[in-house]
């Protein structure tokens, strides 16, 4: 099997397609040494040979490539811009969506659709989730971001309308299921939950079907550089993603995922693109005979902290399985005179019990994370606090286990 694996293999058109991403990388003035060696592909094992692009090599490409769609209206969009640069992406009209509507069919004519995707600020999910409900001819609703104190009134809404499919990113689905089954809300026609953005929230795995007992998740899988990369049905690993055929996908060292765009018209020039996710191949348990690709989350969270790295994804996965913790988040304050603080931020669970914040702080200093030389100086500049809200992203709606700020 081919080290780059497409779904639905045109070797041919795809050799050409990428023979195309090559040239118009070559013609950045401030990439073309990096490929100036390679010359003529001959097949898509070739690609071993051409430099892995990471997120600024491919906003230097954008800046002096400015992608337009031939005809259409072009699409500028990002992400990222909680604790780093932001990452630009194009798409025309449509967003590619019809792509995945062949595949993937969550919504149909007779669904009621609620987008609980936050829209502008060139934040895409609200317009990708737009594109598909266009597709599939379904009844819309453009609800974006509320507030907690909208809850009450909007899961109102959706009942007496007979809402019967809800997306938006798991961190916002959390709290709207949670504050539902607090609340005693039901939404009896809700059958499907729909999610991108993040990985999906476990804890929905409880409080969706307390809320409503025929829904089911569907989720999409990717990123504004790549678009979508796959699709997860009910019967599918929250994990594990079926690709489209026009994402060439290459696992290599570390496990770490590069992908290469096979769209004939792409505007992103998307070659050997490295998102910092890492993942295998596997057999999905849907039972599709062509192998999936099982995500294993970021292996890019690690973090320089007072000369510790700091691996930030096993901080919050160590926490997260602690007895009255639903979610936690690092928050690594710089301090001009006085260096850095840590804060872990924590959301409760309804099993927390008294001094969750003092035993986690205890935990925290005396584990494995070898923090505890840290703080010996300024022992303050340490924090564990119980918080009713992790920061989010305004703009995404997303919650990033790392959030990173000057004081």
């Amino acid at each position: 099997m081919s080290e780059f694996f497409s779904v639905a293999p045109d070797d041919g058109a795809d050799l050409a397609t990428v023979q195309g991403l090559l040239s118009r990388v070559r013609s950045v003035p401030e990439l073309a040494e990096r490929y100036d060696a390679i010359d003529t592909l001959h097949s898509l094992d070739d690609l071993i040979k051409v430099p892995l692009m990471v997120k600024n090599d491919l906003n230097v490409a954008l800046e002096h490539l400015k992608p337009k769609a031939d005809d259409a209206t072009t699409w500028t969009f990002q992400s990222g811009g909680s604790t780093g640069s932001p990452k630009l992406g194009y798409a025309p009209t449509g967003l590619y969506m019809a792509e995945v509507y062949e595949r993937w069919k969550p919504l149909g004519p007779d669904d009621i659709f609620v987008n609980g995707w936050s829209a502008g600020k060139m934040w895409g999910g609200h317009y990708l989730f737009n594109a598909l409900a266009d597709l599939s001819r379904c009844t819309g609703i453009g609800l974006g971001a509320i507030a907690t104190s909208e809850y009450d009134a909007w899961l109102e809404f959706f009942r007496v309308r007979g809402v019967t499919a809800l997306g938006g990113t798991p961190s916002v689905l959390r709290l709207i299921f949670a504050h539902a089954r607090d609340t005693g809300a039901e939404l009896p026609g809700l059958r499907t939950v729909m999610w991108l953005g993040e990985a999906w929230d476990r804890a929905l795995d409880e409080d969706i079907p307390a809320v409503a007992p025929q829904a089911r998740r569907w989720g999409l899988y990717g990123s504004t550089e790549t678009w979508v990369v796959g699709t997860n049905t009910p019967d599918c690993a929250d994990n594990t993603w079926h690709t489209l055929p026009s994402q060439l996908v290459h696992i290599g060292e570390g496990e770490m995922l590069d992908f290469t765009s096979l769209k004939p018209r792409g505007l992103n020039p998307v070659l050997r693109y490295q998102t910092g996710d890492a993942g295998r191949w596997v057999s999905c348990t849907c039972g599709h005979p062509t192998q999936a690709l099982q995500v294993l989350g970021r292996r890019d969270g690690v973090v320089k902290f007072r000369g510790f790295l700091l691996n930030v994804d096993d901080l919050v996965v160590e926490l997260t399985g602690k007895p009255g913790v639903s979610r936690a988040q690092a928050v690594i304050t710089n301090f001009e005179e006085k260096g850095s603080s840590l804060d872990v931020l924590v959301l409760a669970s309804r099993e927390a019990g008294p001094g969750l914040a003092e035993g986690l702080r205890a935990h925290i200093l005396g584990s494995a994370f070898g923090l505890s030389t840290v703080f010996n100086h300024d022992p303050e500049a340490f924090e564990v606090r119980i918080v009713d809200a992790l920061i989010s992203n305004d703009r995404t709606g997303k919650t990033s286990n790392l959030v990173q700020r000057q004081a």
